[in-house]
C-alpha cells in the first residue's frame, strides 16, 4: 500500500536545484503533468485566499522544471515587511529522495525575500489503519486514540521525511487532536483504483448500504448545481449546519470566490451537489478534483428530514462520479484521532469509517524559523489570539 499521495514525474535531482518564481501558467502546466496534487497547491488557490499573497515557485534542475509550490505569504502584525511563507499540503516535489536538496534552496529563496518562517505540510503519510481496525479501536475501551490501535501500516517514506525534518530544525505544528491552524493531519480516504461500484458498496458497512437504499427509496434526488442561486441555497444550509454543530461558518463571498477561481482554472475542478426531497434541500456538498484525487471539501445537511438520508445520497453520488472520472482516491478529509466514546468527535470517525476505506495519518505541518526573534513574536501573538 503506497502512502505517497503526490509525486512529481521528475526523478531525483542530478545536480544542485534552484528555486525561482514561475508564472501561474507554468505552475498549472506542471500540475496538469502530475497524476494529482492537492487542490491547495494549485495556482488558483492563491486567488481564493485573498487575505494572503500568493506566489508560485518552481524548482529547476538546470533548465528543467522538476517541482512546484504555491506559497501563501502572511504578514506579521506591526512587522509587515516580514511574512510567514505557507505551503499547504505541499510543495509538489519528490519526497522519496534527499529532501535537503529541495528544501534548502527554498529556505534560502524565501529568507532573502523577507520570510521569517516557512510552514509546509508534506503530502506523505506515516500510518494507515483499515476500517476494520478503526471499528475495533472504537469498540475497545482501552483505546482512546487512533494511535493506540495496534498494527497500523507504517510508511517508510513518511518516517524518513519526518525524521529528516526534525534533524534539520523543523518544528512540528500538529496538536493532539490533529487539527491546528492549518489543515488536518488525520484524514479518512476511500481507495477507488481498480474497483467497481459494486465493490465499493460491498466494502461499506451495513448501515451505509441501508441508508443509500433508504435515500433512493424515499425519492431523494441529487443534482449538480448550475447557478448562483444553487450556491446561495448551499450556503443557507451550511449556515444552518454551523449553528447546529457549533462551528463558525465561512461567508457566502468565500464560496463565490472559491468556485469562480477553481472553475476558471479548470471547468471540472469543483462541483456543487444538492440533494432534494420533494423539493426540499436536505443535503449539499462541494467536491474538488485535481487529476486522480477527489476531495469532499465542504458539506451541509438539514436537521429536518434527516430520516431520508440526504447526506448519504450526496456522498454516494460524489463517490460514483469520482470513480467514473478515473480517480484513484476519494478523500473525506479530516478526522480527529479520538476513539473515546465520550468525545463527540468520534461520531464523525464512525460516519466516515462506514464507507470502508482507511484512516490515514500524514506527516503534519512543520515550521522552519528563518528569523527566530520574529518567529517567537509571531508564535506568541498566535497563542494569545487563540485564547
Amino acid at each position: 500500500m503506497s502512502g505517497i499521495t503526490h509525486l512529481p514525474v521528475a526523478g531525483p535531482p542530478g545536480r544542485n536545484l534552484t528555486v525561482e518564481p514561475i508564472s501561474a501558467a507554468a505552475h498549472l502546466a506542471f500540475v496538469r503533468a502530475q497524476p494529482s496534487v492537492s487542490f491547495l497547491q494549485t495556482p488558483a488557490w492563491g486567488g481564493v485566499k485573498t487575505e494572503w499573497r500568493g506566489e508560485s515557485l518552481g524548482w529547476y534542475d538546470g533548465r528543467e522544471l522538476v517541482g512546484a509550490g504555491l506559497v501563501l505569504h502572511r504578514p506579521v502584525p506591526r512587522l509587515k515587511r516580514f511574512t510567514l511563507a505557507y505551503l499547504p499540503e505541499g510543495p509538489v516535489i519528490d519526497w522519496t529522495g534527499e529532501i535537503d536538496a529541495w528544501l534548502d534552496p527554498l529556505a534560502a529563496h524565501l529568507r532573502a525575500r523577507g520570510a521569517f518562517a516557512i510552514r509546509l505540510g508534506p503530502p506523505v503519510c506515516t500510518h494507515t489503519w483499515s476500517a476494520a481496525q478503526v471499528k475495533q479501536g472504537i469498540a475497545d475501551p482501552g483505546a482512546r486514540r487512533l494511535t493506540e490501535v495496534p498494527g497500523p501500516w507504517t510508511d517508510p517514506v513518511g518516517a524518513r521525511v519526518t525524521g529528516r525534518l526534525r534533524r534539520a530544525g523543523w518544528l512540528p505544528q500538529s496538536p493532539e487532536d490533529g487539527f491546528g491552524v492549518g489543515h488536518p493531519q488525520f484524514k479518512y480516504e476511500l481507495p477507488l483504483a481498480g474497483r467497481t461500484e459494486d465493490d465499493l458498496l460491498r466494502g461499506m458497512n451495513q448501515q451505509w448500504r441501508r441508508n443509500i437504499r433508504k435515500a433512493a427509496g424515499e425519492g431523494v434526488e441529487v443534482a449538480v448545481g448550475a447557478d448562483v442561486a444553487d450556491l446561495e441555497a448551499f450556503h443557507d444550509l451550511y449556515v444552518h449546519t454551523a449553528e447546529r454543530d457549533r462551528f463558525t461558518p465561512r461567508p457566502l463571498r468565500y464560496f463565490e470566490t472559491m468556485v469562480a477561481a477553481l472553475n476558471a482554472e479548470d471547468p471540472e475542478r469543483i462541483r456543487l451537489y444538492l440533494a432534494r426531497h420533494r423539493g426540499d434541500l436536505v443535503a449539499a456538498a462541494l467536491l474538488v478534483r485535481v487529476g486522480t484525487h477527489a476531495v469532499y471539501a465542504y458539506g451541509a445537511s438539514s436537521t429536518r428530514k434527516r430520516e431520508v438520508r440526504g447526506s448519504h445520497a450526496c456522498q454516494w453520488a460524489m463517490i460514483r462520479d469520482a470513480l467514473a472520472a478515473g480517480c484513484d482516491r476519494y478523500d473525506l478529509r479530516g478526522i480527529t484521532p479520538t476513539l473515546d466514546a465520550a468525545d463527540p468527535h468520534v461520531g464523525l470517525v464512525r460516519f466516515k469509517a462506514g464507507t470502508g476505506g482507511r484512516a490515514v495519518r500524514y506527516a503534519g505541518e512543520w515550521d522552519l524559523p528563518l528569523r527566530p526573534v520574529v518567529y517567537r513574536t509571531f508564535d506568541l501573538y498566535m497563542k494569545r489570539r487563540a485564547r
